[in-house]
């Protein structure tokens, strides 16, 4: 199809009156540029403008394009309205995904008497699923102790999602971070923060005739979402184990921050059964549960699905990736079909590197979860 080429008139639309029984040659009129997008939806199916198109004509073609603009967000609206339903659909044929080993509960006990010493609790999550990341009973065990919620991995979402469940945790009043645990950013404020919250511990303590203490703030969450690496970020050395795997801190340990607070560092805990396996894939998806837990190829197969559909990511995403072709929006038959093409038929090897290259940004830094609508 050629190029549509057209220039805008000045003053009239009529064509320039002739002089003698020659006729004036036109100057060249200024060109105007339009965007890829407006200039195909001007074009339309013709190859070049009409050149008696007025420029009201085209305006109204250009607001077509940002019509085309507008339905582009309410795409991505549907897609974060039907993901829950998507996810529940795949997964009710699938093995449930359940992860308790002993540890957990010995932490689990241990951890609810402790709560009784603590002045502010630190809940971490993970950015990319904040909402899965949340103990479903931690409410209920926190009573009306003030909270502060890390999303720690900050750096591992888009600009949109940072903003969105900033507006939503402000919308309930909750006081929220945004960290990045492994290079420290968000541990200053968050020390200030936990402070701030418990000011009025030693005030108190004053009236009573009791001598001040460092404030003692909990830092508690699900496994693997960067607990003991914040602390250690924010104590400037290595005090707590850490590891990018679930299961590596196994038991409560205080730590002294200066000589004004002390924080307890815990293991990840999770429900004994986790009943919503939606937030379970999830959990595997960002490794945030044992891999003895789940099928590879099975979780692989399901974030195909959700990575095809997604706005940001779409199936050339994993064109670009992987030099194959998304026959359809199945993802067990992808992850087949790269277990051929790279792994001689292995799709647990092909399932693995694609949550691999999912937890490394390698389709472009996009979360699993938006707030609820």
């Amino acid at each position: 199809m050629a190029a549509a080429s057209w220039a805008a008139p000045t003053t009239s639309f009529a064509p320039a009156p002739a002089r003698g029984p020659w006729r004036t040659k036109a100057a060249p009129l200024p060109i105007r540029t339009l965007s890829r997008r407006v200039l195909l939806n001007a074009v339309g199916e013709s190859a070049m403008v009409a050149s008696g198109d007025t420029l009201l004509g085209l305006y109204e073609k250009e607001r077509l394009g940002l019509l085309q603009y507008a339905n582009d967000e309410s795409k991505e609206e549907r897609y974060w309205e039907t993901l829950d339903a998507d996810l529940r659909y795949w997964t009710r044929s699938l093995r449930p995904v359940q992860w308790y080993p002993g540890h957990i509960a010995k932490t689990e006990k241990e951890l609810k008497e402790q709560l009784r010493l603590m002045d502010v609790v630190i809940e971490i999550r993970d950015a990319r699923i904040p909402l899965s990341t949340s103990h479903p009973k931690m409410d209920s065990w926190l009573g009306n102790r003030k909270r502060i919620i890390v999303l720690n991995r900050e750096d591992m979402i888009s600009t949109e999602d940072r903003n969105a469940w900033a507006t939503y945790f402000a919308n309930q009043g909750t006081k929220v971070v945004f960290s990045n645990g492994q290079l420290g950013m968000g541990t200053m404020k968050l020390g200030r923060m936990a402070k701030s919250l418990a000011s009025v511990v030693n005030p108190k303590r004053k009236e009573k005739g009791l001598l001040p203490r460092p404030v003692r703030a909990g830092i508690v969450g699900y496994p693997n979402v960067g607990k003991s690496s914040l602390i250690n970020r924010l104590l400037k050395r290595r005090m707590c184990p850490a590891a990018p795997r679930p299961g590596v801190t196994r038991e409560l340990k205080w730590v002294r921050f200066g000589t004004d607070l002390e924080l307890l560092d815990s293991p990840g805990i999770l429900p004994m059964r986790i009943s919503d396996q939606t937030s379970a894939i999830k959990l595997a998806i960002c490794d945030d549960i044992g891999e003895r837990s789940y099928d590879f190829a099975d979780v692989a197969a399901i974030l195909v699905q959700m990575l095809i559909r997604h706005p940001a990511v779409g199936s050339e995403a994993f064109r670009r990736r992987y030099r194959i072709d998304v026959d359809s929006e199945c993802g067990k038959t992808f992850v087949t079909k790269l277990s051929v093409h790279l792994f001689n038929g292995d799709t647990s090897q092909a399932a693995f590197r694609i949550l691999s290259d999912y937890r490394k940004g390698k389709f472009g830094w996009v979360a699993l979860e938006r707030p609820p609508t």
